[in-house]
């Protein structure tokens, strides 16, 4: 049988085998709170030491010192906040990270400069209002990500320049529609036809030459009839036939 998970062996976090002899929790093993191989703090399985926790997160406290960090990061996820500010220094970005996830706004306020990325979307996952906007423009798009995500939409035109088109594409599917227009003459096409899919049908007519086919196949979709009429002429074959089948359509 192949070992999986759940049925290779015990070994602590620098990988020698181990048994429960000299464990400090051999009194929990009679309630299933900790069992070999499953539910272990000792264990160099996260899983495993998650259940640890889990199932005794009273415990959680006196292990945010541990020399492993994934025994540490997953303590401060049990552990009482008020006992997890000393890892907000802690030499591993995933400790940080879990800390950022727990500790009150006011500490992760001071960590959203934090020089690993992780800790810094953790932060961005919990921040609110002006500490969000502040986060608008870190030099990481995956943290800028984050922050669009949870951003109020009437505040997302404030990164409209990001570098990103990544970031600016998911903006045009959260900003509301009458925000988008500073956004239909953007660098890249795809944020353009997003952009063009959103604004109300009358903004179009601006989109009429646009270098790239999607763009102007929404606008034979979506624009005013008469406005899609100008298209029939396109060069492109689905574009033109796009706006020749509006021709059908009653003039307003």
């Amino acid at each position: 049988m192949a070992t999986t998970e759940e049925t290779e062996a015990a070994v602590d976090w620098t990988g020698r085998p181990f048994s429960c002899q000299d464990c400090p929790h051999k009194d929990l093993r009679a309630g299933g709170r900790c069992v070999l191989g499953r539910i272990c703090v000792r264990d160099k399985r996260s899983k495993r030491i998650d259940g640890f926790f889990a199932g005794n997160p009273e415990l959680a406290g006196d292990y945010l010192d541990h020399l492993y960090f994934e025994v540490r990061a997953l303590a401060a996820k049990y552990a009482n906040p008020f006992q997890i500010a000393r890892l907000m220094k802690d030499r591993e970005p995933e400790v940080r990270a879990m800390a950022a996830l727990r500790l009150p706004i006011a500490r992760v306020r001071d960590m959203s400069k934090d020089k690993d990325r992780a800790v810094r979307i953790a932060c961005a996952l919990r921040l609110e209002g002006a500490d969000l906007v502040a986060m608008a423009h870190d030099e990481d798009e995956h943290v800028r990500l984050t922050v669009v995500r949870r951003l109020d939409p009437s505040l997302l035109p404030l990164m409209f320049d990001d570098p990103s088109a990544t970031v600016r594409r998911y903006i045009v599917g959260r900003a509301p529609p009458d925000r988008l227009f500073g956004l239909l003459h953007d660098s890249d096409p795809v944020v353009r036809r997003e952009a063009a899919e959103r604004v109300a049908p009358d903004a179009l007519a601006q989109l009429l030459n646009d270098p790239d086919l999607r763009v102007r196949f929404v606008v034979a979709d979506r624009a005013p009839r008469d406005v899609a009429l100008r298209l029939t002429d396109d060069e492109d074959l689905e574009v033109r036939a796009r706006a020749r089948d509006r021709m059908a359509e009653p003039s307003a």
